[in-house]
């Protein structure tokens, strides 16, 4: 289906136009909810108003479903599954069991495991990984210490954070070094408005996004990145994550919906690493020159290599190493084209 762009999205809402329903949703940041096009609810204000592909993203962005609307549906299932992602909202510092939870829906463990992925798009697992993150992230984001940001999200120590970031945000070294060995790798390519993109992922993560002219070049690429893992082309039905976050980079590169917050699996050496994740804290709209970002990480004196880490990126847009510039202001490099780096920076409303 060919994506929306803001424009059309912003429309369908005002018409309030059920064609749109299922296609896309939108939260209201003044109500903390989200709806489908056609909702029948005041109209709220455009700079308000946030867009996003699938339903599982507004919930991890923080957004209640409309209870006018409804966009998860009235069923009663799928007020059980709301009910156990409020739960595991309310409980980020726990340890959650899935029999737990399936106490809540009155469904046996494994039932609701299959219940909740199919309606969220994730496990309950999963989501709960992904609402620490993103309050760790807006935590150090607004300015507050890392110890409070740890313990605000709910990791509870840490050790647990660093435990957390290693099989959400990375993995060690040696495990990068052994080449994905051992490991199914799912990909799958879509044409996007910077050109044809890779997407790949492990059960982590996301540990590829790449762009070029040719399908059978990017998956090269892949392959010499992971020469030892096992390499799968994604069937929307075996991956449905993978699928949807494809869409939501889309989206977020072709019609400036906001860019989506999913897993990383990020490997490299543990230079890499902490250059990769300073580059998660630069906002959009934002640049920092190469030494900016070396003083930043307490290495004020290795400019030349965070550039060739950033260029040794292979995660583009999602880590955003395309807000790195030189102290002049040029661009610099880009490991996918300096038109494709200029594209980006205007659309985030940055002109060179």
């Amino acid at each position: 289906m060919v994506p929306l762009s803001e424009n059309e999205m912003r429309q369908a809402v005002a018409q309030r136009d059920p064609r749109f329903d299922g296609r896309f949703y939108y939260g209201v940041i003044t109500t903390g909810v989200f709806c489908r096009p056609s909702c029948s609810s005041k109209a709220a204000k455009p700079e308000n108003v946030r867009f996003f592909a699938d339903s599982s993203a507004a919930l991890l962005a923080g957004f209640q479903p409309c209870q006018r609307c409804f966009p998860l549906g009235k069923s009663e299932q799928t007020q059980q599954m709301i009910a156990v992602a409020r739960y595991i909202e309310a409980h980020l510092d726990e340890k959650i069991t899935l029999a737990q939870l399936g106490d809540i829906a009155a469904l046996s463990p494994s039932r609701l495991q299959r219940v909740f992925k199919a309606m969220l798009g994730i496990s309950p697992k999963h989501y709960q990984d992904a609402l620490r993150l993103n309050h760790f992230k807006r935590s150090l984001q607004q300015g507050e210490g890392v110890t409070e940001a740890i313990y605000g999200a709910g990791y509870g120590s840490l050790s647990r954070v660093y435990g957390e970031a290693t099989r959400t945000m990375g993995m060690t070294p040696k495990a990068y070094g052994a080449g994905g060995e051992g490991e199914n790798i799912h990909y799958a390519c879509r044409v996007t408005a910077l050109g044809l993109m890779i997407m790949a992922a492990t059960e982590k993560g996301v540990c590829s996004v790449q762009f070029g002219d040719d399908e059978s070049h990017l998956v090269e690429l892949l392959s010499a990145e992971f020469p030892k893992a096992t390499l799968v082309p994604s069937a929307a039905q075996d991956t449905p994550e993978l699928d949807n976050w494809m869409t939501a980079l889309d989206h977020h590169i072709s019609q400036g919906a906001p860019k989506p917050e999913v897993p990383l699996d990020i490997r490299g050496t543990a230079f890499q690493m902490k250059v990769w994740r300073f580059l998660l804290s630069i906002k959009e709209g934002e640049v920092m020159s190469y030494s900016e970002v070396a003083a930043h990480i307490d290495k004020p004196n290795a400019v030349r290599a965070v550039g060739t880490a950033c260029g040794k990126n292979r995660i583009g847009i999602l880590i955003p190493c395309h807000r790195v510039l030189r102290s002049d202001g040029s661009l610099g490099g880009y490991r996918w084209g300096l038109e494709r780096k200029q594209a980006l920076l205007v659309k985030e409303g940055i002109h060179q």
